[in-house]
């Protein structure tokens, strides 16, 4: 079993942060890495997740996930990529240094109930309608334009916005008083 490390795009980057998904496939990326090869994924510079490559179709090089790090991802200075490398061998005890870097966590690992929301105040004559026309909104502006409100089970004044799968703040006040101090 070799070690690789394997660069995604930047848009693929942005959908795997946005939605959950057990696997990622970089298109045309199989090359050298074959099934049950280790792999650590690399995007915008960092190690993102730790994934093992399963069988594919044809040029197609798919990643299931082991571990994730999207959150808290780790450098990936040491692993000495050029510029136009998707795909680059990994030295054994540097790639064992970088995955225990990662994190102890599977992806099914230790989990806790959130709850995840996204409201918005609309205008109808009857219930269904305006389920309708939320589902229209949501449809059409997506998670670029609709914050999602996040917090663990209990805990409502933990409650956090996220905008594309990152953090964002939507206090209009808070904003102000930063632009204040500025």
């Amino acid at each position: 079993m070799a070690q690789w490390a394997v660069k995604i795009p930047a848009e693929r980057w942005e959908t795997e942060r946005l939605f959950h998904h057990d696997t990622v496939t970089v298109s045309g990326g199989a090359g050298p890495v074959g099934p049950d090869d280790e792999v650590l994924l690399v995007a915008g510079g960092d190690v993102v997740a730790l994934a093992q490559a399963v069988r594919g179709d044809g040029d197609d090089l798919v990643l299931a996930y082991v571990r994730r790090a999207f959150d808290a991802p780790v450098p990936a200075g040491e692993l000495g990529f050029d510029d136009g490398a998707g795909v680059a061998p990994v030295d054994p005890e540097l790639f064992r240094r970088v995955a225990a870097a990662i994190g102890e966590g599977t992806v099914g690992g230790d989990k806790k109930t959130w709850f995840v929301s996204v409201a918005l105040p609309i205008e109808a004559a009857t219930p269904a309608e305006a389920v309708r026309q939320f589902w229209s909104h949501v449809l059409e502006l997506g998670p670029v334009e609709l914050p999602t409100y996040v917090w663990p089970s209990g805990d409502e004044l933990a409650m956090q916005a996220f905008v594309l799968g990152a953090e964002a703040n939507q206090d209009p006040e808070e904003e102000d008083e930063e632009e204040e101090d500025a």
